[in-house]
């Protein structure tokens, strides 16, 4: 198995950061062929996700998670975990709804995603803008 760890910025805001291209980079430095690479972010508050990017789908999923997973918690009277700043319990809930890691195939060196799909880390959490994502490749013996 290869794997590697990322550093990514987030800004300080909630964002959806593009891990595609580093995802790519990666396969390629280390000439995997087929395969599956295993994306993780080893954080408390953070997910990946597979979804079309740049043209709305990352900004409409920050609002239904916004939606979904309000600031001021399920009862409208802040969240038990209240470390950090204000609404930060929702971040901690975050990896529950937007899980933690993606599995993608790799076929001939190249991930198989489909058309607009893309890897992303999803990040609610403004408290931290230094995000690390761990890449690992997983070969197939038997090609």
């Amino acid at each position: 198995m290869h794997s590697e760890v990322v550093s990514v910025d987030t800004g300080g805001h909630e964002a959806v950061v593009d891990l595609t291209s580093r995802c790519e980079s990666f396969l390629s430095r280390i000439a995997a062929v087929d395969g599956l690479l295993h994306v993780f972010v080893p954080h408390a508050t953070a997910g990946v996700a597979v979804l079309e990017l740049g043209a709305g789908s990352d900004a409409d999923l920050l609002d239904l998670l916004q939606l979904t997973v309000p600031a001021e918690g399920p009862r409208g009277d802040g969240w038990r975990h209240r470390h950090g700043s204000p609404g930060h319990g929702r971040d901690h809930v975050l990896p529950a709804l937007v899980a933690p890691f993606a599995v993608v195939p790799v076929i001939s060196g190249s991930l198989a995603l489909g058309v607009w799909q893309s890897v992303a880390l999803v990040d609610t959490n403004r408290d931290n803008p230094h995000r690390t994502v761990r890449l690992s490749f997983l070969a197939d013996r038997g090609s």
